[in-house]
């Protein structure tokens, strides 16, 4: 019993983990290489990066833009 409660919790945070990766990886806001750079930056900073991705992208307007027309 105590294996499954503590499989479910590290299955829980697992999953919290990775939204902010399945966010930027479905996100319409960036594209190639600039969301690999997001992501390699969730990868290394977590978090924080997700919230500056929030804030930030797409970094170079002429690039959103060109996706956008």
């Amino acid at each position: 019993m105590e294996f499954i409660i503590m499989f479910s919790i590290g299955g829980f945070v697992l999953l919290l983990w990775l939204v902010p990766f399945i966010l930027i990886m479905s996100s319409a806001r960036t594209r190639g290489g600039e969301k690999v750079a997001w992501l390699l930056l969730m990868l290394f900073v977590s978090w924080f990066a997700w919230i500056f991705y929030l804030v930030l992208a797409p970094l170079n307007e002429t690039s959103a833009s060109r996706y956008h027309s």
